[in-house]
């Protein structure tokens, strides 16, 4: 199929399973923030599960052709894999900048990082019983969780960064074995850290990917829209990518109108290319996600596109979010029917 559609990741959260409103006003937790849960402890699993499947309902009757779980079990991207590693204290976390330049709390590196167990398999094995159509598991990448932790163990920042990566590896290799036909790493800091990543950055990314042979993603991009409202329009680190292991590249250009030459560079890759804008609670047309789409097909062949949203879409409401998902469909019906796949 031409043009597959789907999310990046996050969908939106019940109100009545997350505090919506406390956690739009937060910059996202690198630590737990268990206060941001309505629902007790006791039900909190129950709850989260039937959350997620009325994230997959969602997607499935919006007619996205790749599902997620919606990450609705977590409080950010990153934070329910990142504090559930060894040799590292959050009951004592410890602080860092986050992109926007704002101190946060975070996990503080005081030992050898190792998995000691399964930490999203389970939500996998979940998704996969609840939808009959190919599925996608997201999981931080080890640049990115280097740079949301304090280091108090390593020699170096590239150090912890490829401990991350073994880790990684091992739960991506876990995720494929219990029914993921596609794993994505997010790695949002080599945008915002494009020196160190220059240095590090893919060297990580490809340790977590060794010996990988399933489909693979890795995600970067600008920050969520709901706290960065203002966008470059161009990546501070992207063509570096052309060299990672990943198949699929997944960039922002419907906020920032990023100028899509330089989706020329990423050969061979397939392009997931956001292209809903999530600073607008307006829902697009269909025309106006096509002629998003036209810009990178100036660069890209269209049997190595994949529509999806710009990320973070878990901030928006969720009617928004539906209509947005339907736009984005009714819009990849349209391109296939133009590039012959209709």
């Amino acid at each position: 199929m031409l043009f597959p559609t789907t999310l990046v990741g996050s969908y939106p959260q019940p109100d009545w399973l997350i505090d919506r409103e406390k956690l739009a006003k937060r910059l996202p937790p690198r630590v737990r923030a268990k206060e941001l849960w309505r629902v007790p402890e006791p039900f909190l699993a129950q709850a989260q599960d039937d959350a997620t499947i009325i994230a997959i309902k969602a997607q499935e009757e919006a007619g996205l052709d790749i599902i997620t779980d919606g990450e609705i079990r977590r409080e950010s991207y990153s934070n329910r894999f990142a504090t559930a590693l060894e040799g590292i204290d959050i009951d004592h976390p410890g602080t860092a900048l986050d992109r926007s330049g704002h101190p946060n709390p975070v996990p503080r590196i005081v030992g050898p990082i190792r998995r000691k167990r399964s930490v999203e398999v389970d939500d996998v094995r979940f998704l996969r019983a609840h939808t009959a159509k190919p599925i996608k598991m997201t999981l931080p990448g080890p640049f990115t969780m280097s740079q949301q932790a304090q280091n108090d163990h390593y020699a170096s920042d590239e150090a912890a960064a490829m401990a991350y990566a073994a880790a990684v590896n091992e739960e991506i290799r876990e995720l494929f074995a219990a029914g993921a036909d596609t794993v994505q790493v997010d790695e949002p800091y080599m945008q915002a850290r494009p020196e160190k990543a220059r240095q590090y950055g893919v060297k990580a990314l490809n340790r977590a990917l060794e010996g990988i042979t399933g489909p693979s993603a890795v995600h970067i991009c600008f920050g969520y829209a709901a706290i960065i409202h203002q966008r470059p329009s161009g990546y501070s680190f992207l063509p570096e990518l052309a060299g990672c292991s990943c198949g699929q590249i997944s960039v922002e250009t419907a906020q920032s109108k990023l100028d899509c030459a330089v989706l020329a560079k990423l050969e061979g890759k397939q392009i997931m290319v956001g292209c809903l804008d999530l600073n607008d609670m307006a829902v697009e047309t269909p025309d106006v996600i096509v002629s998003r789409i036209k810009r990178a097909l100036r660069y890209v062949q269209p049997r190595n596109v994949i529509l999806a949203p710009d990320c973070g879409m878990k901030y928006l409401p969720r009617e928004v979010a539906f209509g947005k998902l339907q736009a984005m469909v009714e819009a990849a019906r349209r391109l296939r029917a133009e590039y012959g796949d209709g």
